[in-house]
């Protein structure tokens, strides 16, 4: 018997070679190639000949376009990042770390969209039916009337959705559906790539809204190609530790809606629940203001969100520490020499640590107005005044620049109770707001005059 013939895939490009090599020629990536079997010479009929829809040239301004209707699922937080609900015929793609609550997540969403009226389908390919059944019981959902596939064939998934023509289904996960036209495993990159592709057609042929399930790597990112996030009309990550209670959904890609927009959800007995406040789960609870501590308004998706920024200056030895977590690194170290050189601050021989409470991930400038202040305060030991709060860009030559939507961001703090704010002198607010005294600042020295007034 002949042996098979082999080539090595890249797994995060999907680019071939026919020999192992330590870097992918295609994409540049380290240690990315995975031996597995060559496909044999394409039949004389192409497999997505049936497929290929027969299209005529049209000029843009006379074609028909009206805004997707969305069908809410019943999670106000899952509907905030997907744009609104699901779209007819769109495709999501949703990632996270085993265990991290996908699976919770999506059942319950189809439960409520059964019980609005909706026909739904849930293919697993990683449980049985019967261990389906009793995470729902776990949840609380008694007597749903989600249907249940457990099958990993891509032609028999199909089928079904070909029969039972539901609104929405769920591939729980992606990485377990095979296509017999491969002779690779489940899993691999032309498999992925072969089954998205032809489970993305079927959903724009027959409007139903897929909903696949994503493994995700080491680095956090999505397993197989990337291709796989090029094809679908959503991409959503889940975010947050699992031993945490709270998680994050957010949206980096959406053809319906805005992208970094993100769902914060509470892990609980029954399932996840929607969080209204998550300004609260960033913000510590002191009983006093302590040094060290300064709140910021950031701005995910187009929701306003008060974090709180801890900053620990202490002595340290001839090569001192920079160390930040939930901000960039390579940001702290520039703003330290802003600091050093505009305001006169210097922390040459100290070890700087700083982090964003909560687990998130600021990455956006407008939260350096806040480090500094954060920092200088652990420095000099003592704390910002009680109800404070900063945003603002620093440039390199000390000037503070202006954020976006800084009035939104204003208002959100005002609504909390906040009632001291520096911020840039461009975002100052032409009509005064309630309740907040706002200080509005154009340089870095000019922002630590104030806050040595304010103390």
């Amino acid at each position: 018997m002949a042996k098979e013939k082999t080539v090595y895939v890249c797994a995060d490009c999907g680019g071939t070679s026919p020999k192992w090599l330590g870097k992918c020629p295609s994409c540049g990536a380290w240690n990315t190639l995975i031996e597995s079997v060559a496909e044999s010479a394409a039949p004389t009929k192409n497999r997505f000949a049936a497929l290929a829809k027969t299209a005529e040239v049209a000029v843009l301004g006379d074609i028909d376009a009206v805004d997707m209707a969305r069908t809410p699922t019943g999670h106000e937080e899952l509907d905030r990042v997907l744009g609104g609900g699901i779209v007819e015929g769109g495709v999501v793609l949703i990632g996270g770390d085993p265990g991290i609550g996908k699976s919770t997540l999506l059942l319950q969403a189809l439960d409520s969209l059964q019980r609005s009226g909706k026909s739904t389908l849930y293919v697993t390919g990683e449980e049985s039916g019967a261990q389906v059944a009793l995470r729902s019981r776990r949840l609380g959902l008694d007597n749903s009337q989600v249907k249940v596939l457990a099958e990993i064939q891509l032609d028999k998934i199909l089928a079904t959705l070909g029969t039972l023509q539901p609104d929405i289904a769920v591939i729980d996960s992606i990485q377990t559906v095979y296509s017999e036209q491969l002779t690779s495993a489940p899993g691999s990159v032309a498999q992925v790539r072969e089954c998205a592709a032809h489970l993305t057609r079927a959903a724009k042929a027959s409007g139903v809204c897929i909903v696949l399930v994503g493994h995700v790597t080491k680095e956090g990112a999505l397993a197989g190609p990337r291709v796989l996030e090029h094809m679908v009309d959503t991409v959503l990550y889940f975010e947050g530790d699992t031993h945490s209670q709270f998680r994050l959904v957010r949206a980096i890609k959406n053809r319906f809606g805005a992208v970094n927009e993100i769902g914060v959800f509470a892990m609980t007995e029954k399932g996840l629940k929607g969080v209204s406040n998550p300004s609260a789960i960033f913000l510590s609870q002191h009983a006093e203001p302590v040094p060290g501590s300064c709140v910021m308004v950031t701005l995910e998706g187009t929701r306003p969100m008060l974090v709180e920024i801890q900053a620990l200056v202490d002595s340290g030895g001839p090569s001192p520490r920079r160390l930040s977590v939930g901000l960039d690194k390579d940001r702290l170290a520039m703003l330290l020499a802003v600091l050093h050189r505009h305001a006169g601050v210097a922390c040459m021989d100290q070890d700087v640590f700083v982090n964003a409470v909560g687990g998130v991930r600021i990455s956006e400038p407008a939260a350096d107005l806040a480090v500094l202040l954060a920092i200088t305060s652990s420095l000099r030991g003592k704390p910002l005044p009680k109800g404070f709060l900063a945003f603002g860009e620093i440039g390199l030559a000390g000037e503070v620049r202006p954020a976006p939507r800084g009035q939104e961001r204003l208002k959100e703090a005002a609504k909390l109770g906040f009632t001291v704010a520096v911020v840039p002198k461009a975002n100052a607010p032409k009509k005064p707001i309630e309740g907040l005294t706002i200080h509005a600042v154009e340089r870095v020295e000019e922002a630590m005059e104030v806050v040595r007034g304010l103390g």
